[in-house]
């Protein structure tokens, strides 16, 4: 049986997804959900930081707390970070599902994508992001093997970048980037919950390291209804 706390957590983040509670508008006070929900105070703030955790709500001091968009999220196109580090606002709502996994060598094709001379071995890794139980990104990278030798699907799951930076010590500089609008393929299909859509958002990654050397090359493609492109520009 679930604890109380957990119950009104998912009643109130159900009432945020649906639009019953509007982004930006404030939740009742922890006083009026108390008596809501007839529940202790405790209750509800348990209840309150996990919603916060989750990314459906601010906690502002003084204020209450704000009702955040959960509609869509932001991903940044001038910068480079990892799906972990943007996962980490949306708490337990983004899942990682590592679908393909192997050591391959480069077809003339990713030779050439990823300025190969030789015929050394690259990892092939699809990964499928799933946020709030759908379907909704499919990973799909090459990554030079000299790089990353001992690369392991678990790490795949986890984090690449934080593997990378934090245990073999690399530094990741830069990145080219593609934003295509694309029709869906049947690989899509397969993975991704697209019923009813008929295009897809396509984010190809060149990246770099620090030498300027080519390690990766990313095909993220995204449901559209989900995801916002953000940057920020400023005139010179």
């Amino acid at each position: 049986m679930k604890n109380k706390f957990i119950k009104i957590k998912e009643e109130l983040g159900e009432l945020i997804r649906n639009g019953q509670m509007e982004a930006g508008s404030l939740l009742p006070s922890e006083n009026d959900l108390a008596e809501r929900y007839s529940a202790s105070r405790e209750t509800i703030r348990k209840a309150l930081n996990l919603l916060s955790e989750e990314g459906y709500i601010h906690k502002v001091q003084g204020k209450g707390s704000i009702v955040l968009d959960v509609s869509k999220f932001d991903f940044p196109i001038s910068g480079l970070v990892s799906f972990k580090e943007i996962s980490k606002k949306m708490g337990h709502r983004a899942k990682t599902f590592v679908e393909e996994f192997e050591k391959i060598s480069p077809t003339a094709e990713t030779k050439k994508k990823m300025r190969l001379e030789s015929n050394e071995a690259v990892w092939k890794i699809y990964r499928v992001r799933e946020i709030d139980g759908e379907k909704i990104i499919l990973d799909k990278d090459l990554l030079v093997e000299k790089y990353a030798p001992e690369l392991t699907k678990k790490i795949c799951q986890d984090s690449i970048y934080e593997y990378l930076e934090g245990e073999l010590g690399l530094t990741i500089s830069f990145a080219k980037k593609e934003i295509t609008m694309e029709i869906p393929t049947e690989e899509d299909r397969r993975y991704l919950d697209l019923e009813g859509f008929q295009y897809i958002v396509v984010v190809k990654n060149f990246v770099y390291l620090d030498d300027a050397s080519m390690f990766q090359y990313t095909e993220s493609r995204h449901r559209p209804d989900k995801f916002r492109f953000v940057d920020f520009a400023r005139r010179k």
